[in-house]
């Protein structure tokens, strides 16, 4: 499994959002392009986004599960 990762640009970059499965709120710290596979083949590659939340511990979601809070 190749470990290379991208930085994807966001207009929610350092900005405060909301996981909508969750509904934890915090700063969007990063987009990352990511392979997410459990083994190396097949490769499966998402957007995920790493939110730090009110106490300090990051998470990540799916790009498509955050929202401007």
């Amino acid at each position: 499994m190749a470990e290379v990762y991208e930085d994807v640009p966001h207009a929610l970059l350092h900005k405060r959002v909301r996981d909508i499965a969750s509904g934890v709120e915090g700063e969007l710290m990063a987009v990352v392009h990511e392979n997410v596979a459990a083994s190396a083949f097949p490769e499966h590659w998402v957007d995920l986004a790493y939110v730090r939340s009110a106490s300090g511990r990051e998470f990540s979601t799916i790009v498509d599960n955050i929202e401007p809070a």
